[in-house]
């Protein structure tokens, strides 16, 4: 392809992204109460409930629940367009690749969105816990929106750690035998980053975030053993 028919094609890439976000965002607005209260009961805020500091705090904050949530529910398509578009620059049997990837990326995405909301209440018990009893936690809806966002985005990033794998071992770029000889250094990296996903001074909650990308891991490099990488 010429430089003018990537750039077509790039431009096309974009449209069909924004026009499925902004499709997703309006129904999303549609339910944006629901989703608020389904928020408020995964944090736990039941009984504290949110607090918003500007006349127009109530409707922003719908609109940034719809943004949000459009943006996980646009996923799919999303990746759908960001494979299709590198797809001219693989081989054939490379480009058979293109649909598996593509519901591979959007599954471990919203696996890890999931498993975000799942886990949140453990997260805010233990970051709440930190507060002395003197000190009364009275969250903003932006604030609480804002910290639910980045949780669920950097899950979802970090759970597409097998698709990352596998993709470089198709390409030749890393093997099986790679990633064996240098399990330690990923078991460290991956306690690490577990660690800084979940703050707390608890040894538990960082175990449940590195369990399963362990457990990605090793069923990655075992499936690029078994297929030859």
């Amino acid at each position: 392809m010429s430089v003018i028919a990537h750039l077509e094609e790039l431009r096309r890439v974009l449209i069909v992204s924004v026009a499925a976000w902004a499709v997703t965002t309006i129904v999303s607005f549609i339910f944006w109460q629901r989703i608020l209260e389904f928020l408020i009961h995964r944090a736990g805020l039941q009984k504290t409930g949110l607090v918003f500091l500007a006349p127009t705090g109530g409707f922003l904050l719908g609109f940034k629940i719809a943004l949000y949530v459009g943006i996980v529910l646009a996923a799919p398509v999303v990746f759908w367009q960001l494979w299709s578009f590198v797809s001219p620059g693989l081989r054939d049997h490379e480009k058979r690749l293109v649909l598996p990837l593509t519901v591979a990326t959007t599954f471990f995405f919203l696996t890890g969105a999931a498993f975000a909301l799942f886990t949140l209440p453990l997260i805010m018990h233990v970051l709440l816990g930190f507060a002395p009893p003197d000190l009364h936690f009275l969250p903003a809806g932006d604030e609480l929106l804002g910290f639910v966002l980045a949780l669920v985005i950097a899950f979802g990033v970090v759970f597409k750690l097998p698709v990352v794998l596998w993709t470089l071992g198709v390409l030749r770029i890393i093997s099986s035998r790679w990633l064996y000889s240098n399990r330690f250094y990923w078991i460290i990296g991956l306690g690490v980053l577990a660690n800084l996903m979940t703050p707390g001074a608890d040894p538990l909650t960082p175990l449940i975030v590195f369990a399963p990308l362990y457990l990605f891991w090793e069923a990655t490099a075992l499936l690029l053993k078994l297929t030859g990488h």
